[in-house]
């Protein structure tokens, strides 16, 4: 089995926020790799990777970076894989990392997510992914039909709650 999403973290510190989308890929049954490189301090590396990555049948990429947050932005530009970048709280609340994601110049894009939110990037790549894979569109739709459900339940469990005041 060939890995078709690649997450890249500039630091395995970054792995917590990671484990997050490897787990929802994992649920998904999508194969995946997971490295860690950094744009800064090994350069030579990331384009070694970005450069090979379609090549070696990576269909998305996950790139996670805190601070100065080149990462993606560098895979992005060396890649016409789709990147989907996860700013990483590490300072200033993350906001350094995610305007360094999301402000990139024209014609070199990457998808950004909220700050931590290794999830949603993998959920982005499944939906990306499964536009050509009905078998992970129906994985997919399966998963999203459970969150409805468990909002449904949870508005049940609210009415079993209490207040001298809340009116039923």
């Amino acid at each position: 089995m060939k890995p078709i999403v690649s997450i890249i973290m500039g630091s395995t510190s970054d792995l917590p926020i990671l484990k997050k989308a490897a787990d929802f890929l994992n649920q998904m049954e999508v194969p995946f790799e997971m490295n860690a490189l950094s744009a800064h301090r090994t350069p030579l590396e990331v384009e070694e990777f970005a450069r090979n990555a379609q090549a070696r049948g990576i269909k998305v990429i996950i790139a996670a970076a805190g601070m100065a947050a080149a990462l993606p932005g560098v895979i992005a530009a060396m890649t016409p894989i789709p990147v989907i970048g996860i700013p990483i709280n590490s300072t200033l609340s993350g906001m350094d990392a995610l305007y360094s994601i999301v402000q990139m110049p024209p014609g070199i894009s990457v998808a950004t997510v909220g700050i931590n939110a290794g999830m949603n990037a993998a959920v982005m790549a499944v939906q990306i992914l499964a536009l050509g894979d009905s078998e992970l569109a129906k994985r997919y739709d399966s998963y999203r039909s459970t969150l409805s459900q468990k909002i449904v339940k949870a508005n049940e469990e609210l009415k079993d709650v209490k207040y001298d005041f809340k009116v039923d």
